[in-house]
């Protein structure tokens, strides 16, 4: 199209330079013209639109003087042969002018030189004068189309195809090269993404026994645990074509689009099927109606969402098209839409434990050029499968890539178990600023606040074991320490209170050393209140408030300008939460007290060394015995399920 373009711009160019003859024109001065008029070897001259005038030899000339009129002749490439092909053209000025030149070559011939005047005009160039603006306006119409059909998912209809659909078509043709090897862990929830792989490929199986293909399929879970990869190896695991889409490019500032472009996406999905639709971040445009805030704010977003419920429901038996969705917000997600008929099951997809975080390590590691000869600075899967607790399978992704640049800006050829935990402590704490200047009195301030948590973490029986404190700024915090939590599936009163009473004693130690208290327990402060308000108001572990939640797990609430308890409740609440934060900081002030020999040591060597670890920590306090007391329960439960085995 664009050579055809080329053409027309070429012809439009001709056409307005053209002035309708095609006899070439050869330019003549007053001196050559002069001469000619004096012996009378013109036959005709012509003055155009009072511009230039057209002198015209006669033949008898030509024949007679060639060779001063040669310019006017046209030579035949094959014969050779002359032919007279041409006009002299003179310009000028104004005809005023040249009737003054004609008139002094009269008085010296006294003969008489006639002449003609013609008015031309060009056709296509007073066409052009017309019809430019239309042109115009039509080249913009075009340009407006083709954005549009760029910018607002148009795959055709010209400027009015900002309805059709925006979803990425994968199919044979379109290699994708994620399969459910490259996803790590979710066993259970690739077990079930499997079998609907399998409907589709085999649905004979399960219709034959009458029973039907589900219509849709939920991932719910966590950011970064993994849901558009898994819905990415269902792509690439299925023969079938693969609809993606995200749930905000339904939604535009046009009425009617987003509706539009679910009856489009569908459409697509019916001459295609049997196939998948995959919806990611299905919350953008599924949740609850109503519950906007203001009136008719959201009425867009609503009536794409009831054409979406249609459109599902509106499936019969024996197309073959699963929907498959993702969010981790599905407690603001409409009720319709997760009715049977629509999304017929939901699947739960997780954090990953401790041999799933090892699973998803081996997996971002396969390209990464790593020390394993044995001594400590080898990479040790396992041991960093241990140091993540709470990680996502995009933390991990992350950890891995920090450690090879890592290992990079320090010139490694491989790279090392301790790049792995610098990527960590990058990740978790932020970057080191050590350019940050602190005065004597605030680094030793630090030190024991940080101290007074490795401390009383370390003799709680629920509290944490330390892993690496140091008082080098990291991010915001001018001070941190790293945890080993135990994982669990529940938690009790007594390890959430030890929690507490871990984050209350930096500000403790600071009271009990320095008699004063400093702002830097922000954020312990405000993590220890809201676990001391999920106590209450969440769990029910308050005596005073009595077993009753106020949790709303359908997010309704957030909607809501009432509380759900009185005004009576609500200082019930505020009493017991100010209760618990205080008993955990009279705690903390005491273990604190009773060992403050052990606690002044630790702020020494951290305030000399800046970073310790938990040997350092086991040097000054001795193991811890809540340990021991744990290794031999595991070694008793061992022993009894030996004995169970041996009596089976």
């Amino acid at each position: 199209m664009y050579g055809v373009y080329a053409i027309l711009i070429l012809v439009l160019g001709w056409m307005l330079l053209s002035d309708g003859n095609n006899s070439p024109a050869k330019e003549i001065t007053w001196d050559k013209l002069e001469p000619i008029l004096e012996r009378h070897d013109y036959e005709s001259i012509t003055v155009v639109n009072q511009e230039y005038a057209e002198i015209r030899i006669s033949k008898s000339a030509l024949l007679a003087d060639s060779t001063s009129y040669q310019e006017l002749y046209n030579i035949a490439p094959w014969t050779g042969r002359k032919s007279p092909a041409g006009y002299y053209r003179y310009s000028i000025g104004t005809l005023d002018h040249f009737d003054k030149e004609l008139a002094v070559v009269e008085e010296r011939t006294g003969e008489h030189i006639s002449y003609k005047i013609e008015k031309r005009t060009n056709a296509w160039r007073d066409m052009l004068v017309w019809f430019a603006p239309l042109i115009l306006f039509a080249v913009m119409i075009f340009a407006m189309s083709a954005w549009s059909r760029k910018q607002m998912g148009g795959g055709g209809g010209g400027l009015f195809g900002v309805g059709k659909s925006k979803a990425k078509v994968y199919d044979a043709k379109q290699q994708n090269n994620i399969t459910f090897k490259d996803v790590a862990g979710l066993e259970g929830a690739k077990e079930e993404v499997m079998e609907v792989v399998d409907f589709l490929k085999n649905p004979k199986r399960y219709t034959d026994l009458g029973g039907k293909i589900p219509k849709g399929v939920l991932l719910v879970g966590p950011p970064g645990t993994g849901k558009t990869l898994l819905a990415k190896a269902v792509a690439g695991e299925a023969n079938v074509p693969f609809f993606s889409m995200s749930g905000s490019d339904f939604v535009e500032m046009f009425v009617g689009v987003g509706a539009s472009r679910v009856r489009d996406l569908f459409e697509d999905a019916k001459k295609k099927a049997p196939c998948i639709i995959f919806i990611d971040e299905i919350d953008a445009v599924g949740r609850a109606r109503g519950h906007s805030g203001l009136s008719n704010a959201n009425d867009e977003r609503e009536n794409t969402l009831n054409q979406l419920l249609t459109e599902m429901d509106g499936f019969s038996s024996g197309t073959n098209i699963i929907v498959l969705a993702a969010t981790n917000r599905a407690d603001v997600l409409d009720k319709a839409l997760l009715r049977a008929g629509r999304f017929d099951r939901q699947i739960y997809v997780e954090l990953p434990d401790i041999e799933e975080r090892k699973a998803i390590f081996n997996v971002h590691m396969r390209n990464l050029k790593l020390c394993e000869d044995g001594t400590e600075k080898a990479v040790d899967r396992d041991f960093l499968a241990k140091q993540t607790p709470g990680f996502s399978g995009a933390d991990i992704a992350n950890v891995c890539n920090e450690a090879a640049l890592c290992a990079a800006r320090k010139n490694k050829q491989y790279i090392e178990k301790q790049d792995f935990l610098d990527a960590i402590d990058r990740i978790v704490g932020g970057l080191e600023k050590r350019t940050k200047i602190l005065s004597e009195q605030e680094k030793r301030t630090i030190a024991y606040h940080e101290s007074g948590h490795a401390s009383v973490s370390w003799l709680l029986r629920w509290g944490n074991p330390l892993v690496k404190v140091t008082i080098v700024p990291r991010g915001k915090a001018l001070g941190a320490a790293w945890y080993l939590p135990e994982e669990r599936q529940i938690t009790t009163y007594e390890q959430m209170f030890d929690e507490m009473t871990s984050l209350m004693a930096g500000r403790a130690s600071e009271e009990v050393v320095f008699g004063r208290i400093s702002t830097g327990a922000l954020n312990d402060i405000e993590r220890a209140t809201k676990m001391a308000q999920a106590l209450v108001t969440y769990y029910g572990m308050s005596p005073e408030v009595g077993n009753v939640s106020f949790y709303d797990s359908t997010g309704q609430l957030d909607y809501g300008f009432t509380k759900p308890f009185s005004e009576k409740t609500a200082e019930k609440i505020d009493s017991e939460v100010r209760r618990m934060v205080e008993e955990a900081y009279v705690k903390a002030k005491e273990l604190i007290i009773s060992h403050r020999d052990q606690l002044d040591q630790l702020a020494s060597q951290l305030y000399d060394k800046e970073v310790l670890f938990r040997e350092d920590l086991e040097r000054i306090y001795g193991p811890r015995p809540w340990e021991k007391q744990d290794n031999n329960e595991k070694t008793d439960e061992k022993v009894s399920d030996d004995n169970e085995k041996v009596l089976d």
